[in-house]
């Protein structure tokens, strides 16, 4: 087993290497390049359309453009947005944090694009539902069904770690380590809830995403900025640190500006997920009229989980002065910042962080992982028996470690975004069509507005 966990672990490291990542952030800059930086021009657009209750509701579609919207925040926010940014930190040093940044910015583009993509080439599934995301648009739109076939097994398998056991781990160790409840009573729990939704479809995860996330990420934001507020006057030092050691030879211990770019821009897409492929399955959903407005829906995942949340916990990090510390693990170091600012109340913060944000993603993945299972077997029974076992997962998760299946998630998620990647670059032309023509309706619409 031991040396299972060594290979593994090697080619988890090859694959999440230099190259793809170039390859990752290279599509990004591609893409705003061709899309005239689409992602800082029509952004007070995008946050428009998020909060706008104008949507065309007779448009197809299975949920509305915001359930699609919570649903990929649901996957997308979790354990990555604080023990992700401390890990980047303790890897890479404060400046690692400035590249995770850089990354969201381009990986906005990124995520515009596969949004796009995926309404463009859905389609009705026997059951009358929408299926969509990189296994429509790789057979339709790039006519490779290979790389779909490819995409949707890595996808169906990802599902089942990263975006159930290991989630399902990582809450119940913070809840034993925080309240001392044991492990199997937080898997019960666990898993009775991601029965209860999950086992009703995406208009049952739709539903609850559209509470769920919301009130998650609002008790995290308000934790955050409270500390930010009571500590203003430290948060100019802090910025400082971070944009100095982003560019520095002292990066992070014992390494130099290669481990905060390295680790910056790795963190950052595991935590938002752009370019790999996963968030259009959820996007492909949204009752839309356009491809173009659900990509620029979409587009604002990454702005809220990257600028906004995952900030809070770098810049809270820096603030408290830890990182220094090198004896603290990843989650000891997200604890401690919190608890240096809040006293008792920050580890609590935390703790109830990370059961929202985790519960979630299960949430969130599970849709995916059927989706993609749904495009290898067309059979209906078989469905159900995916959802059952997704939902069985999350309790074997709670109770064992989960190493081996961590390591395997990671490889089969660099598996999937390499061919979503080739898909978005040689759709790119697509994507600049689309572009043209929700510009072209968001100016009308401002227009008519006017003459109001």
């Amino acid at each position: 087993m031991e040396q299972l966990n060594e290979f593994l672990g090697t080619v988890s490291s090859f694959l999440w290497g230099i190259p793809l990542l170039v390859l990752i952030v290279g599509t990004g800059i591609y893409l705003t390049l061709r899309l005239g930086i689409l992602q800082l021009r029509l952004l007070p657009a995008a946050l428009k359309q998020v909060f706008s209750k104008n949507h065309d509701k007779s448009a197809e579609g299975d949920i509305s453009q915001f359930q699609a919207l919570t649903t990929a925040l649901a996957a997308t926010v979790g354990t990555g947005n604080i023990v992700g940014v401390a890990t980047a930190v303790i890897l890479g040093g404060p400046g690692a944090i400035f590249w995770m940044w850089v990354s969201a910015f381009f990986g906005m583009a990124t995520k515009y694009g596969e949004a796009v993509l995926a309404v463009k080439y859905r389609v009705k599934d026997a059951n009358g539902e929408m299926a969509g995301g990189p296994m429509y648009y790789l057979e339709h739109g790039l006519k490779q069904k290979w790389l779909a076939v490819l995409f949707a097994i890595f996808g169906a398998v990802a599902a089942f770690g990263i975006g159930n056991g290991t989630q399902s781990n990582s809450v119940a160790g913070v809840v034993e380590a925080t309240f001392g409840i044991e492990n199997w009573i937080t898997g019960i729990v666990l898993t009775a809830f991601a029965a209860l939704v999950i086992l009703g479809g995406i208009k049952s995860i739709g539903k609850v995403t559209a509470v769920f996330v919301p009130v998650m990420a609002i008790f995290y934001v308000v934790a955050g900025l409270l500390v930010l507020i009571l500590n203003v006057t430290a948060i100019p030092e802090a910025f400082i640190t971070i944009f100095k050691m982003a560019f520095s030879t002292e990066a992070a211990a014992g390494g130099a500006i290669g481990a905060a770019i390295r680790y910056g821009i790795a963190r950052g897409v595991f935590s938002n997920e752009a370019g790999l492929g996963s968030a259009p399955i959820a996007a492909a959903a949204a009752k839309t009229d356009l491809a173009g407005r659900q990509g620029l829906i979409s587009m604002t995942q990454v702005f809220f989980d990257t600028f906004i949340i995952c900030s809070i916990t770098g810049v809270t990090i820096v603030m408290s002065g830890l990182y220094t510390d090198t004896s603290l693990a990843a989650n000891e170091l997200t604890t401690g910042a919190f608890g240096h600012f809040l006293g008792d109340f920050g580890p609590i913060v935390v703790a109830i962080g990370l059961v929202f944000f985790a519960s979630s993603t299960i949430i969130g993945w599970a849709y995916y992982g059927e989706k993609c299972f749904q495009y290898l077997f067309k059979n209906p029974a078989l469905l159900i028996v995916y959802r059952i076992a997704f939902v069985l997962m999350v309790f074997v998760g709670s109770v064992i470690s989960l190493d081996l299946i961590w390591t395997f998630s990671d490889i089969t998620n660099a598996l999937m975004a390499i061919p979503n990647l080739i898909g978005l670059l040689g759709l790119s032309g697509v994507i600049i069509y689309e572009t043209k023509k929700i510009q072209e309706k968001l100016k009308e619409e401002k227009e008519a507005a006017k003459s109001i």
